[in-house]
């Protein structure tokens, strides 16, 4: 018998249980109602386990109680309050990283998979939100991947030939439609991609899970994960298979971790008058001179708002977590930056009416990593997302009810997460120097000189001798300390002054300001100080 659904209105302060920073993004504000079911308050017996309540989480919960098998689904906050909420919805084959590189990077036959898989996901979702008649503005519309200032045409060239070799269907084109662009205006078109309000389309799939018997709890949050279960709000969950589906896994100290890497990236929405721009899907080919070794781009979409509005969409301006490649550009700067990027590119644009950031994983060899966790038989990983999240996370939940079900799928060997990608090897020296520099962190003193320099509403990283904490001034000017530590691997965390977080610039692992873990791969909160001592 399916449990209770309870949905509720959305009425409440932002916090970490609705999403993970101080900025609330527009799923959220136009939304009324988010579900949100029981605590977990009891031991559990189940066959699966599945840890996190985004669109991964949710799409593996579903596969496998189609199958009929026993699911129960916990997460921490409400659902959707990670990474999947910060979203942009793009639901797209076009990835990140071109699919001349991963030619290049593997060969054509995983490029071809690579886009029969991506091309699959938008199906699966499209089928699934009509067998379940879930209302969440989902559209078929095109996209258009245009040339950066500082690319050339040649890009586009080779972005063709490689995705007609994959299978999909492309065609270059002379004017990118409803665009303002100096220069070489051509575009590769993707054909028949897509796009949902994803709020609305996770309370939906949701309930579906629900109907067909599995169990939600919300507020429920992971420990102790093991072949046997988990722990969860001091009680035991036994299952038989394990899905970690938090984004980063919490469940492994090195292994992935070493494999990928957390980006940070910015998003505004800008009201129009409806009409004004067709829906569609536009990316540019990325900056080619940034510091960091994951190409900075800029991605936008149109939503429906009201019956007057829509919104257009507008990211990119990202840098490394907990670092930013011009220290002169402040994390809460970046969104006049895309501002400026959309009045360019696009006339309807004028003002900032919502913003908020997100977290990116980006995986060594660009594609994702979903299966059998590495060294582990019956604990999966969903994670990688590589600015794919939508359709990355669908595939976690095909790909892992394949494996638990011994159904055999060609995407399961490209996505396996021990796979070895030794062409990458320059990126990844790189990317772990990057890593490894970060500890100079702890030899530095480049934060707070005084803690009575804090304004309301602010923080910092304050050293006292060899020590490090993170300071924060609430608006009762009640100071909140912790230690600076990352709990994880013990890099020095940097305060965000965007969101209101303390991040971590090794691995992503993400704090509020009382000090509360809201993303992983760290599992702890961090030790609390009293601030007279």
């Amino acid at each position: 018998m399916a449990e209770t659904i309870n949905i509720k209105k959305y009425n409440e302060p932002v916090n970490e249980n609705l999403t993970s920073g101080a900025n609330t993004p527009l799923w959220y504000i136009h939304s009324e109602e988010i579900v949100v079911n029981k605590k977990l308050s009891n031991d559990l017996d189940t066959d699966i386990l599945v840890i996190g309540g985004g669109i991964s989480g949710l799409t593996v919960a579903y596969c496998l109680a189609l199958e009929g098998r026993k699911v129960v689904l916990i997460e921490d906050g409400f659902l959707a309050s990670g990474e999947t909420g910060r979203t942009t919805a793009h639901l797209t084959c076009a990835l990140d990283d071109r699919y001349f590189e991963l030619e290049k990077i593997f060969d054509e036959e995983t490029a071809r998979l690579a886009a029969e898989s991506h091309g699959a996901a938008i199906e699966w979702i499209a089928n699934t939100i009509n067998t379940n008649k879930i209302d969440c503005n989902f559209k078929r519309v095109d996209g258009y991947l245009f040339l950066d200032d500082s690319d050339s045409i040649e890009t586009l060239n080779k972005e063709l030939v490689a995705t007609q070799k994959a299978g999909l269907k492309t065609e270059l084109i002379n004017d990118t439609p409803s665009i303002q662009i100096e220069g070489n205006s051509a575009s590769l078109k993707f054909y028949d991609q897509g796009q949902f309000h994803v709020i609305k389309y996770i309370n939906g799939l949701a309930i579906a899970f629900l109907r067909l018997g599995g169990s939600i709890f919300t507020e429920t949050k992971a420990e102790n994960i093991n072949k046997d279960g988990a722990t969860a709000n001091g009680f035991n969950i036994k299952a038989n298979h394990i899905v970690v589906a938090t984004n980063t896994p919490v469940n492994d100290w090195v292994k992935i971790h070493t494999k990928q890497w957390p980006y940070r990236t910015y998003v505004i929405g800008s009201k129009i008058q409806k009409g004004q721009m067709p829906y569609a899907l536009w990316w540019d080919t990325g900056g080619k001179q940034g510091q960091f070794q994951s190409e900075s781009y800029h991605y936008v979409r149109l939503e429906p708002f009201d019956s007057e509005h829509d919104v257009i969409i507008i990211g990119g301006e990202d840098h490394k977590t907990g670092q930013t490649d011009d220290k002169t550009i402040k994390e809460e700067d970046r969104y006049e930056n895309l501002l400026t990027w959309g009045k360019k590119h696009f006339s309807a644009v004028k003002n900032i009416d919502f913003k908020w950031s997100g977290q990116v994983m980006e995986p060594i060899d660009s594609l994702a990593y979903i299966g059998k966790n590495p060294g582990d038989e019956n604990i999966y990983i969903i994670t990688g997302d590589s600015g794919n999240g939508m359709t990355h996370g669908t595939l976690g939940g095909i790909i892992i009810t394949d494996i638990i079900t011994g159904k055999e799928n060609p995407w399961i060997k490209i996505y396996d997460p021990s796979r070895i990608t030794l062409k990458k090897s320059l990126k990844y020296i790189k990317e772990v120097g990057n890593m490894v520099a970060q500890y100079s962190d702890w030899l530095t003193n480049n934060g707070l000189k005084e803690t009575n320099t804090l304004i309301s509403g602010e923080g910092g990283i304050f050293t006292s001798g060899t020590k490090k904490f993170a300071i924060f001034k609430d608006e009762n000017n009640k100071l909140h300390v912790c230690n600076a530590v990352c709990p994880h691997l013990g890099a020095i965390l940097q305060w965000n002054n965007d969101e209101k977080t303390f991040d971590c610039p090794m691995h992503g692992s993400r704090f509020t300001t009382e000090g509360k873990v809201i993303n992983g791969p760290a599992i702890s909160d961090l030790k609390k100080i009293d601030p007279e001592m």
